[in-house]
């Protein structure tokens, strides 16, 4: 199936909350966290200059998708899903399955989304990634699967903790739910 058929089909049958894995043929995922009317928010490439964009494009086309691991920033953002960059051959996918938590409440992961859209971030692979964001948004806990030395549903207290910071500070901290719980 093509890319736009996939994006289609995700558009058609996600709900508020999905988590959706851009499965790279290289061997690892994008991640972000349905947000309704076709849109996914994801960890982004950060606003950038002329010069800045010109040195990740180069990077790109000798290491597809590296160019935002080694420059570092990015933005967390709400895009149309045809809007997320991803190499050819990617499959798009809705993976709940992919992590053993219970899925909070969409009053809790909407909090959350609210308060962490458009902040910039420094990207760290193994302690601040897309997919720290996307569980942090749906479980209220930063787990990455995609690192090979750490165990599967392990959580990654630091990202935790840099995202619940940023929640709390913008006084996100009500709701009635605990982090993390689902109701």
């Amino acid at each position: 199936m093509d890319l736009e058929a996939q994006l289609e089909e995700i558009a058609s049958s996600a709900k508020f909350g999905d988590l959706i894995e851009f499965s790279y043929p290289i061997g690892y995922s994008h991640w972000g966290v349905y947000d309704d009317d076709g849109h996914v928010i994801h960890f982004a490439v950060a606003e950038e200059g002329h010069l800045m964009n010109n040195i990740r494009t180069s990077i790109q086309s000798v290491f597809p998708l590296v160019g935002d691991v080694l420059l570092g920033l990015t933005r967390i953002r709400r895009v149309p899903l045809s809007e997320v960059t991803v190499p050819k051959g990617v499959h798009v996918l809705i993976s709940n399955n992919r992590h053993s938590f219970p899925a909070s409440s969409p009053r809790e992961m909407r909090r959350r989304r609210d308060a962490l859209e458009d902040e910039e971030l420094a990207y760290n692979l193994f302690w601040l990634n897309c997919e720290h964001f996307a569980t942090y948004v749906r479980y209220g806990k930063a787990v990455c699967n995609q690192i090979p030395t750490r165990s599967k549903n392990q959580e990654t207290e630091s990202a935790t903790d840099v995202f619940r910071a940023i929640v709390d500070a913008k006084g996100g901290g009500g709701g009635g739910e605990r982090e993390g719980e689902a109701s």
